[in-house]
């Protein structure tokens, strides 16, 4: 409770300010009245004028006074009400690097000592956030401000009354609750943006707050080192008030780690690429030459190392390029590692990860075929007239046992080049088309277990049928028989079905990407075919486009004629069928111009490739992989599917799966958003299925069409890649908008604005009734008439 005073309880200030000018006047008549009349008694003798000029001013002022208090009659205000603090935003850094050794513990729980201390404050209202990527989040699920008190009657909301406090005790409804829990609880943030919580906490609606207090151990993505001052005013948005810091963190761990990997230009298959790689040493440890390792995962066995070299530390940092070659194209999860000196103690951060999207400059394909056919020549035209092919082709015009008369000298321009292509250039090329060939006569058959090897590793194969392809090529029983979708069963006969006939589309076919430009130009539809090489039932993984209408496997199925496989790394077709040219000059192709035949093997070749025109669906994790941590995989199908997705989500080099994972989807291709848990440090693969709804029937119980992504998970990412805390920044922070850098223990001590006093009663009482006022400036004019009379005034 307050008192104090008023002038007047019922007059407006402008005529309380009319009758103190009167008064003033009126006693600067008198005074000018006595001056004169001295003047008149300047040859008297003796005191006496002087004494009652004197007594006469005293008695005028006290009569003008009187007047004047008659007129105004002043009051006695008391004011009953409490004292509001000032809000005040308390940005904790929520980012990873907050897990790192701080002040005492680790730089949460130094981040947790500062927010106690700051809760001990009895004269302002806390706001606390999390700050990180985006908008900052309010701490423990707050809505902004803490807990508040009740409002004083008549007064407003959030000024609380304190009628048992002394006058001199300011009540304040603070926010701050008496034991603040964890402002960090939550996930931790991947991102460190202090200038985006600043901004959203400008631009918000609601009360702005009076000073900010951020709490982090200064490793910031933004405001970034270069224009921290200008970044930081400008967040603000012309928000004039204190941006304090509280650093919870001097001095780093004893640490060597990959500070960063960055790379000069795109990743092109088969060209040359420079890796630039950053290696930090702080914390007082001992670093020269470092051993850095650049390798690649696979999708089974031990990494493959691409380059090494050594890092020569200087100052703490140190920069290694190293030159790599990526031989496939897609996406190629690389492993960066060092081997530390001793005394690391933060190894997290020995070895990162990078994912690359591995392009091509052109698509390098090896065309090999065993005799000139129609289909052969359709292909190979196809092939030459595609600009974004590059075709290396070989077409066998003679088969050794051929009676020529003639040397090979004679015959041939060149010899097939077998043994140089498949054990020196193979891995150049993107993809192997086997058209209608026979692997023995022509020495390949020694071949087939590098070929094989070069599908594990990423590589494509297309299997063209043909008298002399598949178990007529002599391919049942080799370790190339094993990557191709459909089983060479060499026990059946005969091992060609020359009968005419029209291949049924499957299910899956009718549903997967791969077909639908082809089923876009025809329908469902497929013109007669020549005849087909007999197999077997589809490999587990395969899955079957087309089937033979009549011709059934030994589990009594219809035999595969078109089939899509996937073996580690690779992908692989199987097209029993060598009239695959009736789609481009036939009767039938007639419809469609002929581009049936161009849009066929467009669409294979590109899901041979990973195109993503032909994936059913795209995957990728939301925000990157953090080990520990809860991962989400965004999943986006194309838009006309409906069904379930089924995800599997295998270990890179074991190929161990570790998560299976299924969620229905929608016509419209909506995101769909997968919680795949925890996952340990190492590469991923993440394999989609998208099963279309109610597929039953005929292929309905086989594997449909898949894509793949590959990613990586780290411990401790970006932000445990540079441990070293940055209190230079923070320093600068609160110097650029008049604020104080303290440590934790010294928050509670940081100068914030004053509370500001609410009131919430107010009452006005007169000091002396009117009559009273009246009497004593009746009495106080008489008194100075006698005086006046008395020294001769008249």
């Amino acid at each position: 409770m307050t008192r104090s005073f008023a002038p007047s309880g019922d007059l407006s200030s402008p005529i309380v300010a009319v009758a103190c000018v009167v008064a003033a006047l009126s006693f600067g008549l008198l005074v000018l009245e006595l001056v004169r009349a001295r003047g008149r008694a300047a040859g008297a003798v003796g005191a006496a004028p002087a004494r009652a000029a004197l007594g006469t001013a005293l008695t005028g002022a006290l009569a003008v006074l009187g007047l004047l208090a008659a007129i105004l009659r002043p009051v006695a205000v008391t004011s009953r009400g409490s004292l509001v603090g000032p809000k005040v935003v308390v940005l904790v850094d929520g980012s990873r690097s907050m897990d790192l050794p701080g002040v005492s513990g680790t730089r949460r729980q130094s981040a947790e000592r500062a927010v106690e201390e700051l809760g001990k404050r009895a004269d302002v209202r806390l706001s606390r956030y999390v700050f990180g990527e985006g908008a900052p989040l309010p701490a423990d699920g707050q809505a902004g401000e803490g807990g508040g008190a009740a409002p004083a009657p008549g007064g407003s909301a959030g000024a609380a009354t304190a009628p048992d406090r002394d006058a001199g005790a300011p009540a304040v409804a603070s926010g701050a609750a008496a034991a603040p829990a964890s402002p960090a609880r939550g996930r931790p943030q991947r991102r460190s943006d202090l200038s985006a919580a600043l901004e959203a906490l400008a631009r918000a609606a609601d009360e702005r707050p009076s000073a900010f207090v951020v709490v982090s151990d200064g490793r910031l993505d933004r405001p970034g080192p270069d224009d921290t001052a200008a970044a930081t005013r400008a967040a603000l948005e012309g928000l004039d008030v204190p941006v304090h810091t509280v650093a919870v963190a001097t001095e780093s761990v004893r640490d060597a780690g990959v500070r960063a990997v960055r790379t000069s230009g795109a990743a092109v298959a088969h060209q040359p690429l420079s890796l630039r790689i950053d290696i930090g040493c702080s914390g007082g440890l001992a670093c020269d030459a470092v051993p850095v390792v650049a390798r690649e995962l696979r999708e089974q066995g031990a990494p493959t190392t691409l380059a090494t070299g050594t890092a020569h530390v200087e100052g703490g940092v140190g920069t290694v390029e190293l030159g790599v070659t990526l031989d496939r194209a897609g996406t190629r999860i690389l492993e960066v590692s060092i081997k530390a000196p001793d005394g690391d103690e933060l190894p997290e951060n020995d070895v990162r990860y990078i994912t690359l999207d591995v392009a091509r400059d052109r698509i390098r394909v090896l065309h090999v075929a065993g005799r000139p056919t129609y289909d052969v020549r359709a292909l190979r035209m196809w092939l030459k007239a595609d600009a974004s092919v590059d075709v290396v082709a070989f077409f066998i015009l003679r088969t050794p046992g051929d009676e020529v008369n003639a040397s090979s000298d004679e015959l041939a321009l060149i010899p097939f080049p077998v043994d140089e292509l498949f054990s020196v250039h193979l891995s150049s090329f993107d993809a192997v088309v086997l058209q209608d060939f026979d692997a023995a006569p022509y020495g390949l058959t020694k071949h087939l277990p590098a070929l094989a090897q070069y599908v594990d590793k990423g590589g494509g194969l297309i299997m063209v049928g043909g008298p002399n392809a598949f178990v007529s090529g002599n391919y049942a029983r080799t370790r190339l028989a094993r990557v191709l979708p459909v089983d060479l069963d060499i026990g059946r006969a005969p091992k060609v079905d020359l009968g005419a006939f029209v291949p049924r589309i499957t299910a899956a076919g009718r549903a997967a990407p791969v077909l639908a430009p082809l089923l876009a130009l025809i329908g469902d539809e497929m013109p007669e075919m020549p005849g087909t090489n007999v197999v077997g039932d589809p490999l587990p993984g395969a899955t079957v486009l087309m089937t033979h209408p009549t011709r059934t496997t030994a589990s009594g199925a219809p035999m595969p004629v078109l089939s899509l496989g996937e073996h580690e790394s690779g992908r692989t077709i199987a097209l029993t069928l060598d009239g695959s040219h009736r789609l481009l000059f036939s009767a039938f192709a007639s419809s469609s111009a002929g581009r049936a035949h161009g849009a066929f093997w467009d669409a294979l070749l590109g899901w041979l490739m990973r195109d993503p025109r032909f994936e059913p669906a795209a995957i990728e994790p939301r925000g990157g992989c953090l080990a520990g941590e809860e991962t989400a995989l965004v999943l986006r199908p194309l838009a006309g599917q409906r069904g379930e997705a089924r995800v599997t989500i295998a270990r890179l080099g074991s190929g161990a799966v570790v998560k299976t994972l299924t969620a229905p989807i929608g016509e419209g291709g909506e995101p769909v958003e997968l919680a795949a848990g925890r996952l340990e440090p190492g590469g991923y693969s993440a394999t989609v299925e998208i099963v279309p709804e109610g597929a039953v029937g005929d292929g309905g119980d086989q594997k449909r069409a898949t894509t793949r992504r590959d990613f990586a998970c780290e411990r401790g990412g970006d932000e445990w890649a540079d441990p070293r805390p940055d209190v230079a920044r923070l320093e600068e922070i609160a110097r650029a908008t008049g604020g104080a850098s303290v440590l934790p223990s010294g928050a509670g001590s940081l100068s914030l604005p004053a509370a500001t006093q609410v009131a919430a009663e107010r009452h006005v009482a007169p000091l002396l009734p009117p009559w009273a006022w009246t009497l004593a400036a009746a009495a106080a004019l008489g008194a100075h008439w006698i005086v006046r009379r008395r020294g001769g005034l008249a």
